[in-house]
C-alpha cells in the first residue's frame, strides 16, 4: 500500500493538536473517518505510530522520527500539486521556440516582455537558427513551436499560421539603383554582383529559386552565414544584398537604403509550426495566440524599409 497525502496531513494534524477530535475539527473530517486514516498509515509503514488511551495521544519515538520527515514530503508534494495546477492553467511554464534569427532580433523580445506582463513566472527556451535547423528541431522535440521559412513538405509537422514575408534590395545610398523611383526588377539585380546570406537559409532558397525561375544567373560575390554581415558586405560595396524586409539588419546601417522588389517571386513565407500530434503547454498556447496576432490577420508580416 503506497502512501497518500491525506494520511500523511491526518498524521502530522494529530501529533500537531495531540487530539484526534480536534485534529478531526481542523480537517474536517469526522473522528471515525480520522481514525481509520492513521490506522492506514500505521500499516503501511508498520509500526504504530501514536499510544493513545482514553486521555491523551502521544507520538511513539518512532513517530516522532517521522513526523519532520512527513512534513518536509507533504510540503513538497503541496508545492508540487501547485506547480501542476498552474502549468495546467498557463500560469507557468517554458515557451521553447525555435525561430529564424530574423524574428529573433526582431519582434521576439517585444512578445516575450508582453507573455511576462500577464504570466511573470513564464520563461523562454529560444534556439535562433535557420530555416532548416528550425525544422529539425521541432520535429525531434527539442521545440515545441518553430518559426521557419520557405517550403514546408514535411508531414510531421503541423502549420498554425502562414504569412509572407517580402524581400528587399539593400545597397549603399549612393549606389545607381538606390536614386530610382521606381521597385527594382530582378533583371537589374542581375546586373549587379550579389551579396547573398549561404545556401541552407530560408532568403537563399527564395533568391536561387527566383532566379532560376526566370532563367537568369546570378553574380554571387559573397556568400556570408548572417544577415549583419551581408549587410557590412553591403555597405563596404561589394555588393547588393536580398534581405527581408521585417530583418531589424535592413534598418540598423544609416549608410544604406532598401529598395522594394517588384517580382511576385522575391516573397518568402513564413509558417509557426509545430509537431503534428503534439499538444502545447497552455502558456505556449498563450504565446501562439499572440504571435499570430503580431503576424497579422492579412497573412503578412509588414516592415517598415529603411530609407
Amino acid at each position: 500500500m503506497d502512501l497518500n497525502l491525506r494520511d500523511i496531513r491526518a498524521f502530522i494534524a494529530v501529533a500537531q493538536t495531540g487530539s484526534f477530535t480536534r485534529a478531526a475539527t481542523r480537517l474536517h473530517l469526522s473522528q471515525p473517518a480520522l481514525t481509520v486514516q492513521i490506522r492506514r498509515l500505521e500499516e503501511t509503514v508498520g509500526l504504530r505510530l501514536f499510544d493513545r488511551n482514553s486521555r491523551n495521544v502521544a507520538l511513539t519515538p518512532t513517530g516522532r522520527e517521522l513526523l519532520p520527515v512527513l512534513q518536509k514530503s507533504l510540503h513538497d508534494m503541496e508545492h508540487v500539486l501547485l506547480d501542476a495546477r498552474a502549468l495546467g492553467e498557463g500560469a507557468s511554464g517554458t515557451v521553447r521556440i525555435a525561430c529564424l534569427p530574423t524574428f529573433a532580433a526582431s519582434v521576439l523580445p517585444e512578445l516575450v516582455q508582453q507573455l511576462r506582463k500577464s504570466v511573470p513566472r513564464v520563461g523562454f527556451d529560444v534556439r535562433d537558427v535557420v530555416a532548416s535547423m528550425v525544422n529539425t528541431l521541432v520535429r525531434n522535440e527539442e521545440a515545441d513551436i518553430g518559426l521557419t521559412g520557405g517550403e514546408l513538405n514535411d508531414s510531421g509537422l503541423e502549420v498554425l499560421h502562414m504569412s509572407v514575408d517580402r524581400l528587399v534590395a539593400v545597397l549603399p545610398k549612393q549606389h545607381p539603383l538606390a536614386r530610382r523611383r521606381r521597385p527594382l526588377k530582378l533583371v537589374d539585380l542581375a546586373a549587379e554582383p550579389l551579396v547573398l546570406t549561404a545556401q541552407g537559409t530560408s532568403v537563399r532558397a527564395v533568391v536561387d529559386r527566383a532566379f532560376a525561375a526566370a532563367q537568369c544567373a546570378q553574380r554571387i560575390a559573397c556568400e556570408p552565414t548572417y544577415m549583419m554581415s551581408a549587410v557590412a558586405m553591403a555597405r563596404a560595396g561589394l555588393g547588393v544584398t536580398i534581405l527581408p524586409a521585417s530583418a531589424r539588419e535592413v534598418r540598423a546601417e544609416p549608410e544604406l537604403v532598401a529598395r522594394p522588389i517588384d517580382e511576385p517571386a522575391f516573397t518568402r513565407h513564413i509558417a509557426l509550426i509545430r509537431k503534428r500530434g503534439r499538444t502545447l503547454p497552455p502558456v505556449t498556447e498563450t504565446f501562439v495566440g499572440m504571435l499570430i496576432e503580431r503576424l497579422g490577420g492579412d497573412d503578412r508580416i509588414e516592415a517598415t524599409p529603411a530609407t
